[in-house]
């Protein structure tokens, strides 16, 4: 990032007692390059100022509501304007947002998915297209060293011919949901409700991180798939499982699975790529590692921080070997290359010729693609469908 200066932003959401707000807001400031000065914390007027002042900022510069805060903020000299929004708003809100937003001039870095419909996915790309404004989605997991050291060994070539993809995400947290709808109590999480969530919950929240996760590290792109998605927690609209099988274009063949319900387990994103020449593993829960598995040789164990992997992991090591870093710091990475891609955008330097490595507003409409076809294949019985043009 050549700029002399912080760059400059606001969030939409991420108010008191959110998560994921405070996970961004933590991420952001990691490297020093990034600032918040403003923000709408919350739908609720009272609750957004409380917030802002918790955050330490101008009172000026807090809002009611995302409409004012981006009149307001357009409005301001160059000087002072800010350089980027972030959206950590449910999936509802995130088109109606980003559009104001990048309509008004900013940058924007979002929350996935990247809508609330296939539908609304298509039109935002559009309008960053016709705006020419930076989009970053925050599929973090990305952001992980050893994530992109996988990357590169199968862009080099070192797996050979990629021959079949095994992506899961289970997650047992939901069984306490089912425990409480078996006595009648009702669920009261948003991502459960479709008006806001959308057509899908366990698929839409985590089967979505497993397509992209699949995708960044192959490069494969899904060309048909069959799904069969189950509600197991009684009364409730959504799914809480699913099972998908996977037809890459190319030949090669996958499996996906992301579930809510599989008791015990935490957050255990994991991956295997199988190839002609080698395999390789990775475990979100161990992420330091990679494994390097062939048939003619003893599996290796790659670790971060050390020098002999690829630039592309070593760039975004902060720390020595043996020094671990997780979650945080894959979410940081991704505010990183979009902080580079904005700085850009702001100075109005061309981007590199390589590019910026940061998931887009196209990796999102593919995201909103796959959760759209993944429900009607299930409905339709895990009939086979096409993965629609984008």
């Amino acid at each position: 990032m050549k700029l002399n200066r912080k760059l400059r932003y606001g969030m939409i959401g991420g108010g008191r007692g959110a998560f994921i707000g405070t996970v961004h807001r933590m991420a952001a400031a990691l490297d020093g390059k990034i600032e918040l000065i403003a923000g709408c914390f919350s739908a609720d007027p009272e609750k957004s100022l409380a917030s802002g002042a918790d955050l330490h900022l101008d009172p000026a510069r807090v809002y009611s509501n995302f409409k004012d805060m981006a009149a307001a903020e357009a409005a301001r000299p160059k000087d002072k304007r800010l350089d980027f929004v972030s959206i950590v708003t449910r999936n509802n809100t995130h088109f109606e947002i980003a559009s104001a937003f990048l309509k008004a001039g900013f940058n924007v870095v979002c929350e996935k998915p990247v809508a609330y419909t296939l539908a609304e996915a298509r039109k935002l790309r559009g309008i960053v297209r016709r705006t020419g404004k930076v989009f970053a989605l925050t599929h973090n997991y990305t952001g992980y060293p050893m994530v992109k050291e996988a990357r590169a060994k199968v862009r080099a070539g070192e797996l050979g011919e990629i021959l079949k993809v095994v992506v899961e995400y289970p997650q047992g947290y939901a069984i306490t949901n089912l425990a409480s709808a078996q006595q009648g109590a009702q669920i009261s999480s948003w991502r459960a409700q479709p008006k806001v969530a959308g057509i899908s919950n366990c698929m839409g929240d985590i089967g979505i991180h497993a397509e992209n996760l699949a995708r960044y590290i192959t490069g494969l792109e899904i060309d048909e798939l069959c799904a069969e998605l189950t509600s197991f927690i009684p009364n409730s609209p959504l799914d809480d499982d699913g099972n998908c099988l996977i037809r890459y274009k190319g030949g090669a063949r996958g499996i996906l699975y992301a579930s809510q319900i599989s008791n015990g387990d935490e957050n255990d994103l994991n991956i295997r790529v199988y190839g002609t020449k080698a395999g390789l593993e990775w475990h979100q829960e161990h992420p330091n590692e990679l494994i390097v598995k062939a048939a003619d040789r003893p599996s290796q164990i790659w670790r971060r921080g050390n020098n002999y992997v690829s630039a592309a992991a070593r760039d975004v090591t902060r720390t020595p070997f043996g020094h671990p870093e997780a979650f945080i710091e894959a979410f940081a990475n991704v505010y990183l290359a979009a902080a580079e891609a904005i700085a850009d955008e702001v100075s109005g330097r061309k981007p590199p010729k390589s590019g910026y490595d940061f998931p887009t507003v196209d990796d999102g409409v593919t995201g909103m693609a796959f959760i759209e076809t993944a429900v009607k294949s299930s409905q339709k019985g895990a009939r086979w469908l096409k993965l629609p043009k984008q």
